[in-house]
């Protein structure tokens, strides 16, 4: 198996830079014109592209940047939980329920500015030893 890429159709890539810059401590690495832009700072790269409101996404669907439900999220594990949310939230996000604590850690669901749902996750103790069984 190869490397995992991580892909983000965002409405504007200067803006979608900016946000992922600032809430996530992201380096910019390279740059494809300027409708698009490689990101390092997490285990896969993350690479920003343009795509316009209206063009064409999967299915023959429109894309709609406002707040949509799509099954993959990403997960950014943090070592502080509320100082993430508050640098998050100060750069654009928008927080979408309190942070709950689990027996594996704490957790809070908010949007990136384009639609995009991201968790922010602290592992506590084992993290998800603390719930998970062999398979």
């Amino acid at each position: 198996m190869g490397a995992l890429l991580v892909n983000i159709d965002v409405p504007d890539a200067a803006a979608a830079e900016r946000f992922y810059v600032e809430a996530f401590g992201l380096t910019p690495n390279r740059r494809f014109g300027t409708s698009g832009v490689e990101l390092f700072g997490w285990p896969s790269p993350v690479y920003l592209l343009e795509k316009p409101v209206g063009s064409i996404g999967a299915a023959d669907q429109p894309r709609d940047y406002t707040r949509h439900w799509c099954p993959v999220h990403l997960d950014v594990v943090v070592d502080d939980i509320e100082a993430a949310l508050a640098r998050a939230v100060a750069a654009g996000a928008r927080p979408e329920t309190e942070v709950r604590t689990e027996a594996w850690g704490a957790i809070v669901t908010l949007a990136d500015p384009f639609g995009h749902g991201i968790c922010l996750i602290q592992f506590l103790n084992r993290g998800y030893d603390e719930i998970a069984v062999r398979a």
